[in-house]
């Protein structure tokens, strides 16, 4: 008799028997895993109209298209691919479409005792225009009872414990279509997303976005979450956004009156909101080589009003509200071009900052953070070197500032649009320089404003020739006006305008304050009634 796996002549040798039995029962579960493989399939079609029509039904103001589905009983899994979700207002562009989006069991979660499952999408596109933004808007149906929720529980029976995203987007087109903002490489993955682990935890839930912005910014958003919370899901974050190009806020930003060209952001900080906490910190925000005007017409004065109505209401109601808290660590803002225009008697006049840097710290709506401080440096006007600083504190009991403002040495050919307008006269010579002081506290401001013109020609027959005889006349007296106030020993014009009393209006927001003081005392202190002056001139002629 021969030994198991002894050899045997030959050199081969032989192997044990395998029981009959055992190959009958592996045989029967080759079979059944063969039968229920090829039986999905053919539950597959009527499970893909069920699923169809249930979303349909649950949805409102939308349709939904699932060209097909496929349903696994060995994973208990169901694949859908190239569903798509248009609104019915406006159906091109689809708002929503997932080429591949899987279901399944979470098996790991079994050993708790709990049946839940996962799901995955690759490729996500999230299509949204202004049309359909505001279709929405004026829709009489809330976003949560759209049917949202209902909809993808007709996908997949079981409550939701891990999502994960890849390759996603999402973009917005306004008005240009060739501006779209657009979020593209969009990845999200968020786990226990029913608390099923550490349910004693505020944050139960580990969460990660990660996306491009624009094209060549970067953004990331991590940190935990409760999205189980009432009324609404809690979350603590940090965020971080790098090189993200703001240029495609454009067309958004026109809608407020200003207008935006070039500049990139870059930002960090964190946010927790809760039921009980609401606080957003941002420690760094840093915006370089932007172009930024603040647009003034009659035709948009009223709904201007309105817009500073609305800001100021906003700042009030945030206030050192004490669930609330809003800090900027530091913001600074560099190499940037800053203006205002304005258009007086058909002409426009551009009064800007060229090589502005702005620093801002401890900016905060809480006023037991103490004072914030800013900085501020550039050339007035592309030549006027300008220096000021401020530092303000949240508004306790109304508007509560101290600023401090130099400019020296503008060019006064650069100021002709803004003299043409106001005065009715140019100059072809001379420089400009300013200093202003101003205090607000207890509603109350005092301070001055004090401008010098120097080697200020007014009046020149070459740059004049074309322009009628009384007008060059009244330029002539003009500068005489500025020859007759001249301080001899200096060889310059000054002024000075002070800036006393209580506040129009308590209730002002103190950016609308520093505003509206420099606006209207510079524009007081520039022009010392010129026509006033030169009419009193020809009276005692």
């Amino acid at each position: 008799m021969v030994e198991r796996n002894e050899p045997v002549p030959g050199g081969t040798r032989r192997m044990p028997a395998v029981p009959k039995a055992l190959l009958w029962i592996v045989g029967i579960l080759i079979s059944l895993v063969l039968i229920v493989f090829i039986a999905s399939f053919f539950i597959d079609e009527p499970l893909r109209r069920t699923t169809e029509r249930r979303m349909n039904q649950s949805l409102k103001g939308y349709k939904v298209r699932l060209p097909k589905l496929h349903f696994s009983l060995i994973g208990l899994s169901i694949t859908l691919k190239g569903l798509t979700i248009s609104q019915e207002a406006h159906p091109q562009p689809p708002v929503a479409e997932f080429p591949y989006l899987r279901a399944s069991v979470q098996w790991r979660e079994i050993l708790s005792a709990k049946l839940v499952g996962d799901m995955r999408i690759e490729g996500p596109k999230i299509h949204v225009n202004l049309q359909q933004l505001k279709s929405e808007a004026a829709s009489k149906v809330p976003m949560k009872q759209k049917g949202w929720q209902q909809a993808f529980e007709a996908i997949y029976p079981l409550k939701i414990n891990l999502l994960k995203i890849t390759d996603g987007s999402l973009t917005y087109i306004d008005e240009d279509p060739k501006r779209p903002l657009r979020l593209s490489h969009l990845s999200l993955s968020a786990d226990n997303i029913r608390n099923i682990h550490l349910p004693d935890k505020v944050y139960p839930s580990d969460f990660r976005l990660e996306t491009d912005i624009f094209g060549n910014g970067h953004g990331t958003v991590e940190g935990r979450a409760n999205f189980l919370a009432e009324p609404t899901p809690a979350v603590k974050a940090a965020i971080e956004l790098a090189k993200v190009p703001i240029a495609y806020f454009a067309q958004l930003a026109a809608r407020s009156n200003v207008r935006i060209e070039g500049g990139v952001l870059s930002a960090s900080g964190d946010v927790e909101y809760g039921r009980k906490v609401q606080t957003a910190r941002l420690k760094k925000l840093a915006i370089q080589g932007v172009k930024l005007d603040y647009i003034h017409t009659a035709q948009t004065a009223r709904a201007e009003s309105r817009r500073a109505e609305k800001v100021k209401k906003a700042a009030k109601e945030v206030s050192n509200k004490p669930d609330l808290v809003l800090t900027i660590e530091h913001l600074s803002l560099t190499d940037a071009n800053v203006g205002f225009i304005n258009t007086y008697d058909g002409r426009r006049v551009r009064l800007f900052l060229s090589d502005a840097n702005f620093y801002l710290d401890n900016f905060s709506n809480q006023f037991s953070k103490g004072p914030a401080k800013a900085r501020l440096s550039g050339k007035f006007m592309g030549s006027g070197s300008t220096q000021a600083t401020a530092a303000f504190r949240p508004e306790d009991k109304g508007p509560d500032l101290d600023l401090y403002l130099k400019i020296d040495n503008t060019q006064l050919v650069s100021l002709n649009d803004l003299l043409r307008s106001y005065g009715h006269f140019d100059v072809t010579a001379g420089t400009f320089s300013l200093v202003t002081e101003l205090h607000v506290k207890n509603n109350r401001v005092n301070g001055y404003i004090k401008p010098f013109f120097k080697d200020m020609k007014v009046y020149d027959r070459r740059q004049d020739k074309n322009k009628g005889f009384f007008h060059r006349v009244y330029e002539m007296l003009v500068g005489g006006v500025a020859k007759l106030l001249e301080n001899r020993p200096r060889d310059q014009v000054a002024t000075k305008a002070d800036i006393s009393g209580p506040l129009q209006n308590p209730k002002t927001n103190t950016w609308q304050v520093v505003v509206e003081l420099i606006r209207n005392a510079f524009i007081k202190a520039i022009l010392p009634t010129f026509e006033r002056n030169v009419d009193a001139l020809g009276k005692h002629k």
